[in-house]
């Protein structure tokens, strides 16, 4: 099956996914999910759902635990709404790159904290020099 069809596939696969988790699932567990995106399989017959999940390590693991348990659910909805010879069979994966992402953002920031810092403390002696000079100059 050509890319592009497996982009156009998977595309379909998120939008489904997405809006029956936002409104269709009723598990108290799943919650806080956002649907990134889906990798499907050349064959169609698996697709590989990317989520990210906003929470502690626990209240992660349990909503990826219950978007688990309701893979059936989703996989019929899949079914209902997109016409395909085979319905992929769901599998989630938590995407850590967002979580990355924000971490090299708070990195990021504490170096140019640091650097901040650094030419703020050098300044000062180097005005000081450059006001010595400009007396000497000046005489």
């Amino acid at each position: 099956m050509s890319a592009r069809r497996l982009l156009k596939a998977g595309e379909a696969i998120r939008e489904v996914v997405a809006m029956a988790i936002l409104t269709e699932i009723r598990d108290p567990r799943v919650k806080n999910i956002t649907v990134i995106g889906v990798e499907v399989a050349p064959d169609m017959r698996e697709a590989k759902v990317l989520i990210s999940i906003m929470g502690s390590e626990s209240q992660q693991a349990t909503s990826l635990r219950g978007l688990q348990n309701s893979a059936g659910f989703l996989q019929a909805k899949i079914a209902e709404r997109i016409d395909t010879r085979y319905t992929p069979k769901l599998t989630f994966v938590a995407d850590e790159g967002v979580k990355k992402s924000l971490a090299v953002a708070q990195i990021l920031d504490q170096i140019a904290l640091e650097k901040q810092k650094s030419e703020s403390a050098a300044k000062p002696s180097e005005d000081a020099v450059h006001s010595d000079e400009d007396l000497t100059v000046g005489e």
